[in-house]
């Protein structure tokens, strides 16, 4: 097996984490030009981003998912494609594939979809497993390998993905390794009357259907925030409370598999991206409760001769969140080790 030299990366500046968190308002600010009504959603994704994972949107079809990909695409400044999955896609349809060139003489790469900052992975769950599996090393390990040949994907890299409820003909359930593999699972659900209303008003005034986002930062700016984020602060008792509610999910009776420690890290970097947008450099308990759902339901796996009493990983993770004292929050400086210095 051989390997390509990975493209060449932008060079973070770095970034103080006010003007992060700045950074982080306006692009929520662009995107809300093009999606309504969705501000505390819009911020979880946005987490995700920041949090350097990738993000799946479960809903159904004509809320607002594919739209929220692009326009998030357009704000951040990344390089986007979208690829749709469909019963006939084939792996070598995302990854690329080696073509023989009659000109050379020579089989040369034709990249895939996967190569772009962006990824939006429309209706993942449309497409047979052998395709889903396809992006597992690309999401995980940032890299494809096609014909022996391992190519490094580009950095920034992030994988929006849209499925559609699994009760919806023609859908396969995502399996358990992949569903890990996205850090937070979200959904819009239908907007309120007003919302709809401000839908419908902007499509009459824009005249047009298609719509575009103001870009805010580029490549470059998205990774110094990306590393702002890694310097937030994060207590011991913050810590300890992710670690307690992962813990609570795996003892609860209808918990066939609770959530992975892959699972605590997923809360624990997504709440330090929250803090980030929310102007603070330190993680809260509420952010850790904020995210709970979003990056833990997923991850659980129920016993399946519950599934005619509706159990579920949400009243799973429901129970952990009542179950788990929520400690007393603290900012950094309240800390013993910042009382010790």
């Amino acid at each position: 097996m051989t390997s390509t030299p990975a493209p060449s990366d932008p060079r973070p500046a770095s970034v103080d984490p006010a003007r992060a968190s700045r950074s982080a308002a306006e692009v929520l600010d662009a995107v809300e030009q093009a999606v309504v009504g969705k501000r505390p959603v819009l911020e979880q994704i946005l987490a995700g981003i920041l949090a350097g994972g990738h993000v799946l949107l479960e809903d159904l079809p004509g809320l607002g998912k594919t739209l929220a990909a692009r326009s998030f695409a357009q704000a951040l400044g990344l390089p986007f494609t979208r690829a749709q999955f469909t019963p006939d896609l084939l792996p070598a349809d995302l990854t690329g594939a080696e073509v023989f060139d009659q000109r050379t003489g020579e089989f040369a790469f034709r990249p895939g979809p996967v190569f772009t900052g962006l990824l939006l992975a429309d209706e993942i769950n449309r497409t047979p497993p052998k395709t889903q599996s396809a992006l597992l090393e690309a999401m995980q390990e940032r890299q494809v390998t096609v014909e022996g040949t391992t190519r490094k994907l580009p950095r920034p890299f992030h994988v929006l993905a849209t499925a559609n409820p699994v009760e919806h003909e023609g859908t396969y359930p995502l399996p358990e390794a992949q569903l890990d593999r996205f850090l937070l699972r979200l959904s819009f659900g239908y907007p309120s009357a007003q919302e709809e209303w401000d839908v419908l008003s902007r499509r009459l005034r824009r005249g047009t259907e298609d719509q575009s986002v103001p870009q805010v930062i580029d490549a470059a700016g998205l990774l110094a925030v990306q590393e702002a984020v890694e310097q937030v602060h994060v207590d011991d008792e913050v810590g300890a409370y992710a670690v307690e509610l992962v813990r609570a999910t795996r003892r609860h009776p209808h918990a066939l598999v609770g959530s992975s420690p892959r699972g605590t890290l997923a809360l624990i970097t997504c709440a330090r991206a929250l803090a980030v947008i929310r102007g603070r450099g330190f993680v809260l308990p509420e952010d850790v409760k904020v995210l709970a759902h979003a990056a833990l339901d997923h991850r659980v796996t129920i016993k399946p001769e519950l599934w005619l009493q509706n159990a579920s990983g949400h009243g799973v993770v429901e129970a952990a969140l009542s179950e788990v004292e929520v400690p007393v929050a603290r900012s950094a400086a309240q800390t013993p080790a910042a009382a010790r210095a």
